[in-house]
């Protein structure tokens, strides 16, 4: 593996909340075109890495790369510019907006317009109009939103408002989508689809996906390798089946029986 193969790099991050020492001495790497997941009980500092990704959080020690340039420093609103998308383990979108106006809101990091070039709807307007658009529209046809395309969001079941927000991240085109629990509340056959639909990002479109999930049988069927981490450490690193079979990691478990029993039945598959 080359330096070019690694998309995201992180070095011995730390982020301490006053006394709270939340994530520390984290390092791992992710590499294009993977699915890289995060695994860890309540408050094992997952969603603190995201956020640290995200520019939400500043690190107390370490730095982050991005396409080996430093992550950090850079102001949170230029994250989705540089290709790195994000969706939230509470959904956020615009709920009396249709799914097609929340779905185009992904596209506005694509605008290079001004004011007045949007005043008089001038031909550059109108082209990147109608590339935001079709990417739009592929979106749609990926996701199997067609039928929902001019529903308002708030009208909209939850495990449909979960695949909008994924299907807003996308639109923004990222070379890297974070994704937040993408199975937090849905059912079997939507958590089904999703895993679907994470594999079809990866292999079709060629994004890479750094994701936290707490549904083991989820991580076992998408993801090409593995982080777990407690109490802000890494706990153990590697393809699903050798970190849900990692004695720490189970033990890291215990306190959840359902989870820990998952994590046995996923290892021995």
């Amino acid at each position: 593996m080359t330096a070019s193969d690694i998309l995201l790099a992180a070095r011995n991050l730390s982020v301490r909340f006053g006394g709270l020492l939340a994530v520390n001495d984290v390092s791992f790497d992710v590499r294009r075109g993977e699915v890289f997941t995060l695994i860890g009980p309540n408050g094992a500092g997952k969603t603190t890495v995201f956020n640290l990704i995200s520019r939400i959080y500043d690190p107390t020690q370490g730095a982050i790369e991005y396409e080996g340039r430093a992550l950090t420093g850079l102001p949170p609103h230029r994250i989705a510019s540089i290709g790195i998308a994000r969706t939230f383990q509470n959904i956020e979108l615009f709920e009396q907006a249709s799914v097609l106006h929340n779905l185009l809101i992904g596209r506005h990091v694509h605008r290079t317009s001004g004011v007045l070039a949007d005043m008089f709807f001038t031909a550059k307007v109108r082209r990147a109009e109608l590339a935001s658009r079709e990417a739009v529209e592929r979106v749609i046809e990926l996701l199997e939103l067609q039928k929902h395309r001019d529903s308002l969001v708030g009208a909209l079941p939850y495990g449909v408002r979960k695949v909008v927000e994924l299907g807003r991240a996308l639109c923004a085109g990222p070379k890297l989508l974070l994704l937040d629990e993408p199975s937090s509340g849905l059912n079997a056959e939507e958590t089904d689809d999703m895993a679907f639909w994470i594999r079809d990002i990866r292999d079709e479109l060629g994004v890479t996906v750094l994701m936290v999930e707490h549904d083991m049988t989820l991580v076992s069927r998408v993801s090409d390798r593995v982080l777990a981490m407690n109490e802000g450490e890494v706990l153990a690193m590697g393809t699903p089946r050798e970190v849900q079979a990692h004695p720490g990691v189970i033990e890291a478990y215990l306190g959840t029986a359902t989870d820990a029993a998952s994590l046995r039945r996923e290892a021995v598959r």
